[in-house]
């Protein structure tokens, strides 16, 4: 009784809304213990990082693939692989892989047999071709024209040795995308739908379904304009004005923008983030058009294996597959590639005139 009194009598700790929660109460205790005190690191083998601090300490960190989107079941699996084998440390990467730390080399080879036998490949270190970065797809997005996962996994499926191998000229970042928006942002090769069409709209169901003024002020391209269809409060869309880009679908589902015909997939290449060895860069389509057909998308992982396999061949050591193109050229890229260019793969948008003639197609 007394100490639920004094329970009661605690006051709660309010609630931080912003930030992160501190990690260094989830880190391993040898990394914990020498935070900014390390001496050098290697990679004994792919999907292995070794790690030695100045006192003599090492920790070794052993990564595997995963799936971003997880049952609770899988979680667990991966929670017991950890706690048996991996001193119950782990931690995820931003692309979605998960990293088990161990201060025993002894346990290195056991935990990597696991997890290999549980279906979890060890690997997407050093020049490899890492996890694919993508949205969230049909499970959560709510204007997926695809299923981004889906490609994830055929095409990881397709480039299953070179996530396990370091044989690419450095490393390699894909990303997909299940709309136009992007959220899977800047990667050395990037999946993104493509509508080709403007939305339909159910003009029975605007009035009770949109915020007009919100889908009026979505628009990038102001190509929307309220109207007054069969007597009812609607949406028009001026088709010359409108790129596609299915950004007013969020707010009134009644405008639908995909379809199962003209609702496509591109391909895009030479984006990077880091500033390691030359400037970040943005991507730039190199194909499109490109068949939406889960649930293996063979065209578009064709058009990705030809890719990394050309780069593969002809790129430099420690080339990132932007700096390959900037070297060779992107007349040279289509040829080398087989790929068809197209007037679609010009950029057309407003500041064209200040960055065609630095454009990687166009000189004058």
């Amino acid at each position: 009784m007394a100490q639920a009194q004094a329970q009661a009598q605690t006051p709660m700790r309010k609630p931080k809304e912003t930030g992160v929660p501190d990690n260094k109460q989830y880190m391993h205790p040898t990394l914990l213990k020498n935070l900014g005190n390390w001496k050098y690191h290697d990679r004994p083998r792919p999907g292995v990082l070794h790690h030695v601090s100045h006192s003599g300490e090492e920790v070794w960190t052993v990564r595997a693939g995963t799936q971003r989107q997880m049952d609770v079941h899988t979680i667990r699996k991966l929670c017991d692989i950890g706690d048996k084998y991996a001193e119950g440390h782990v931690r995820f990467t931003i692309r979605s892989n998960i990293e088990f730390m161990v201060a025993d080399e002894k346990k290195v080879a056991p935990l990597i047999v696991e997890l290999e036998k549980s279906g979890f490949p060890v690997g997407g270190t050093g020049n490899s071709v890492s996890m694919i970065a993508h949205t969230q797809g049909w499970l959560h997005c709510d204007i997926p024209g695809t299923d981004a996962s889906g490609v994830v996994k055929a095409l990881m499926d397709e480039l299953y040795d070179e996530f396990r191998r370091e044989e690419m000229p450095n490393r390699v970042h894909l990303s997909t995308s299940c709309c136009e928006i992007n959220c899977g942002g800047q990667a050395d090769i990037a999946i993104i739908v493509q509508y080709t069409k403007p939305p339909k709209i159910n003009h029975d169901l605007v009035a009770n379904v949109c915020e007009r003024p919100a889908v009026v002020a979505r628009c990038p391209v102001a190509a929307i304009r309220p109207a007054l269809v069969n007597g009812k409060p609607s949406l028009e869309i001026d088709e010359k004005k409108c790129m596609c880009c299915g950004a007013c679908y969020p707010p009134c589902p009644p405008m639908q923008i995909n379809d199962a015909e003209h609702t496509k997939l591109a391909i895009w290449v030479g984006g990077k983030n880091s500033n390691a060895r030359a400037k970040p860069t943005f991507m730039k389509m190199v194909a499109s058009g490109l068949p939406n057909n889960p649930p293996r998308w063979v065209e578009v992982a064709a058009v990705v294996k030809t890719i990394l396999r050309v780069y593969k061949d002809d790129a430099r050591p420690w080339e990132r597959l932007s700096d390959w193109v900037d070297r060779i050229g992107w007349p040279r890229f289509f040829e080398k590639t087989g790929l068809t260019f197209t007037k679609y793969l010009i950029d057309d948008w407003r500041g064209s005139r200040a960055n065609l003639n630095a454009s990687t197609h166009i000189r004058f």
